[in-house]
């Protein structure tokens, strides 16, 4: 089972979390701050990160921003609140999804497999496919543009391999969310609009309009036309 990493300030949270998780076979690395998450990353090598956002010193946003830096390593936030602002800057920061406490360990479970899954997912065809200055191998689950590689974080990854495997087929963002993080949201387009920005941040052009992932206002997205 993957090793997780916890990082909670909470004790009554993190010892109800950690002890779920134990009993399904992970083992479960626990930290109380984000300073001690991050050193516990370094000595842990945890295989997924469950991130509390409000986190006493260092919150979750802060120490998400410092993972991604060096790790496309999978993060699920962890909230009191699905509504909070905090959520969308955490999504902005680079977390691949966010669970709202409390939470069963059934769906705790669910939510890791599915991220997980997003990570190491090759069930599209095979090969290297050409789209500008974008190449995507689909069979390495890699990503360059001008020759450069892309680091993306697994959403990413599983939304661009999505959309350009229909390219001009327009997407909703419900679509999305049933494809990309197998678990649906009502009416929260949240985990696709911040995904589709960190994504068009590294694969367009910063100084123009979006070339690769469009908006279809009213509606969802679609790659190209070209």
């Amino acid at each position: 089972m993957p090793r997780v990493l916890l990082i909670e300030d909470d004790p009554s949270v993190r010892e109800g979390v950690e002890l779920g998780l134990r009993r399904r076979g992970h083992e479960v690395r626990t930290a109380e701050t984000g300073e001690g998450g991050l050193e516990a990353l370094r000595e842990f090598h945890p295989e997924l990160v469950l991130l509390d956002l409000m986190l006493p010193g260092m919150n979750g946003v802060q120490v998400c921003c410092r993972i991604r830096e060096t790790s496309q390593l999978p993060i699920i936030m962890l909230t009191a609140r699905g509504d909070d602002f905090d959520v969308v800057v955490g999504l902005e920061a680079g977390a691949d999804d966010y669970i709202v406490k409390p939470a069963r360990t059934e769906v705790i479970e669910a939510r890791i497999r599915a991220v997980l899954r997003r990570h190491t997912d090759s069930t599209t065809r095979p090969g290297l496919e050409l789209h500008g200055e974008l190449a995507i191998d689909r069979a390495g689950l890699t990503v360059t543009k001008a020759g450069e590689r892309v680091p993306l974080a697994p959403s990413e990854l599983k939304l661009l391999l999505h959309l350009t495997a229909s390219p001009e087929r327009v997407f909703s963002r419900q679509q999305l969310l049933e494809y990309v993080w197998e678990h649906s949201y009502h009416a929260d387009a949240r985990l696709v609009d911040a995904c589709v920005r960190r994504l068009r941040h590294k694969v367009e052009d910063p100084s123009g309009s979006p070339r690769y992932i469009q908006t279809v206002r009213g509606f969802g997205y679609r790659f190209g036309p070209l």
